[in-house]
C-alpha cells in the first residue's frame, strides 16, 4: 500500500522586506479602520440626540422609562406576530412540478456538441 505524504518545507529567503512591509502595513490599516468603526458606530446615538436638541424635539429630562406588566408585553407580541402572520397567503403546501418543453436556441446546440465532444474522447 502506498501512503502519499506532502512534505511542506519553508523557505525563509523567499520573504524579503517588502513583504514584511506590506503586511504589517495591511494589518495596521485593517485594524485602524476597524478602531475608526466602532467609535463611528458608538457616536451615532450622541450625534443624534444632539441634533433632535437642536430641534427642539426633545426637551432635557423628558426621557421616561415606561414599565410594562409580563402580560402586556404579552399581548403586544401576540397582536404582532399575528398581524405578520397575515401578510403571508396562506400555501396548500403541495409542489407540482410540470415539464416544460424547451425552445431550440443555438446556444443549446453548441452546448449538446461540447458535450459530445468530450464523450469521444473515452
Amino acid at each position: 500500500m502506498h501512503f502519499f505524504t506532502l512534505a511542506i518545507t519553508w523557505d525563509w529567503s523567499n520573504i524579503n522586506g517588502f513583504g514584511i512591509t506590506t503586511g504589517i502595513v495591511g494589518i495596521i490599516i485593517v485594524f485602524s479602520a476597524l478602531v475608526l468603526l466602532s467609535y463611528i458606530y458608538k457616536g451615532i446615538p450622541k450625534l443624534l440626540q444632539v441634533k433632535l436638541h437642536r430641534e427642539g424635539k426633545v426637551k432635557k429630562g423628558a426621557q421616561e422609562e415606561v414599565e410594562l406588566s409580563g402580560e402586556v408585553n404579552a399581548a403586544i407580541s401576540m397582536a404582532i406576530y399575528l398581524f405578520l402572520d397575515e401578510i403571508h397567503d396562506q400555501e396548500s403546501g403541495k409542489i407540482t412540478i410540470k415539464k416544460v418543453s424547451k425552445r431550440y436556441s443555438p446556444w443549446s446546440a453548441h452546448a449538446a456538441k461540447m458535450n459530445s465532444y468530450f464523450d469521444k474522447r473515452k
